[in-house]
């Protein structure tokens, strides 16, 4: 079992908390500026189909102000090694890419290649899944070693959660706020296990992009003031998944293989239902739909507001079911077992049925994805 009061005692438990508070501030402070800097570059959503749930223009680089937060506070708390190097020289290329996203509305084919690149650059670094733990319990491998796998294994995991953070940035509020549930997940795992070798660090940046969510919310919650667009969302999908495969995956056990999944369900499941609800239509699988999980909610009758709070509880219930797996014990177990029952519950309803299941798509020229439809 786990020493709580060792890890709750720890004189590095000061380094978590500075981290979070630090990159808050910034993010916070940095915002209003980001903002002047979107509306001069040109960044801003202008509503022009009935994907958007705004009637306004309002800017859209907002992701710029998390990733100040981010990275002033991770360069002044984490030691930088190889691999924490790639993942921040990968991170640049990502946010790079997103302004110009924001500001040019790229092509999905050349954004697809240069997010490619950004995870080699991470992968090449020394951020791969070398080993995973065996899914099948009963076989005689507790593992399975990838060798020359590693590389394509961790650039799909990489690219794929850019992406999926990406598909649910569509209401004020929604990705910012899922992150942040995902990235505490996270962090308290990492403390969790903070015995092992690194987990620390990993502890001290989610504390980081927690901190930078958190300072950058405010301007996000509905009525939104700024909108993080692709510079924000697929920074954010970025990070956690190269944290992961640095934290989550190199444990050698079955839990390190369903836990990512868990920490970023929510992104992951209706990234996985948009693929294939646009394959089974013939579509591009990058074409952009009005099914995503959150049109579901506001097709159902809820407000934007409402819509966010289920998703947010769903993340929530996901995020807690990651930690008490990881936890272990029998108690927790059956306490895991009845949180995915209701997340499962509320998945069903979701994605399988309603209004959104049976609606015909929307006849107006389809805008990119992204946040509130203001991708």
């Amino acid at each position: 079992m786990i020493n709580f009061r060792t890890i709750l005692t720890s004189q590095d438990i000061w380094y978590v908390l500075l981290a979070l508070v630090l990159a808050g501030m910034v993010s916070f402070a940095s915002t209003p500026l980001v903002k002047a800097l979107s509306v001069k570059m040109g960044a801003v959503d202008v509503p022009k189909d009935g994907r958007r749930m705004h009637d306004h223009p309002i800017p859209r680089m907002g992701g710029l102000a998390i990733f100040f937060g981010f990275v002033v506070s991770m360069l002044l708390f984490v030691p930088l090694d190889m691999e924490k190097k790639g993942m921040l020289l990968g991170a640049v290329i990502i946010v790079v890419l997103g302004i110009l996203d924001d500001i040019y509305a790229l092509p999905a084919v050349p954004k697809f290649l240069v997010q490619i690149i950004a995870a080699l650059v991470a992968v090449v670094a020394g951020n791969r899944i070398d080993v995973l733990s065996n899914p099948n319990i009963f076989s005689s491998n507790p593992v399975w070693q990838l060798g020359w796998l590693a590389y394509p294994v961790t650039v799909i995991w990489i690219v794929a959660i850019t992406n999926s953070v990406n598909f649910i940035d569509g209401l004020d509020g929604l990705a910012c706020g899922v992150s942040t549930i995902s990235a505490a997940s996270m962090l308290v795992i990492a403390l969790l296990v903070s015995e092992l070798d690194g987990e620390l660090d990993v502890a001290v940046m989610m504390a980081a992009l927690v901190g930078a969510c958190i300072g950058f919310l405010p301007y996000n919650f509905n009525p939104a003031k700024i909108f993080m667009g692709d510079t924000g969302s697929t920074f954010l999908g970025f990070i956690m998944a190269v944290v992961s495969v640095n934290g989550m995956f190199k444990q050698y056990t079955i839990i390190s293989f369903v836990v990512p999944f868990l920490m970023l369900g929510l992104p992951i499941f209706d990234e996985c239902f948009a693929v294939i609800r646009r394959l089974s239509r013939g579509q591009s699988p990058m074409a952009p739909d009005r099914g995503h999980v959150h049109h579901r909610l506001i097709d159902m009758g809820f407000s934007q507001k409402q819509a966010v709070g289920v998703l947010y509880v769903i993340s929530a219930i996901l995020g807690l079911s990651a930690v008490v797996l990881t936890a272990g014990g029998a108690q927790k177990a059956m306490v895991f077992l009845l949180a995915m029952g209701v997340a499962a519950a509320i998945a069903w309803r979701v994605f399988l049925t309603g209004p959104a299941h049976e609606k015909p798509e929307q006849t107006e020229e389809p805008a990119e994805e992204g946040e509130d439809g203001h991708e």
